[in-house]
């Protein structure tokens, strides 16, 4: 009797199952809607620092010293 009551219990029709899926797939859903919204931001953040003024001062001063006499040059 409690055996079969148990079990009548644990039964999950299709109808339950069919919206538990859905409920999960919204929720994926949103959070790779949000991951796709961050990425698009982050690259048009990075595009931006990039054509800024930082990364363009390039020490001009440096000299390659490679070619010295401590190097043989054959």
């Amino acid at each position: 009797m409690i055996t079969n009551l148990l079990t009548k219990a644990l039964i999950v029709t299709t109808t339950q199952l069919t919206m538990i899926l859905i409920a999960v797939a919204t929720i994926f859903l949103v959070f790779i809607i949000i991951a796709i919204v961050k990425m698009y931001r982050l690259k048009a953040e990075n595009k931006k620092l990039m054509e800024t003024n930082a990364f363009k001062d390039v020490d001009e001063s440096y000299k390659d010293f490679t070619g010295g006499h401590l190097y043989s040059d054959h």
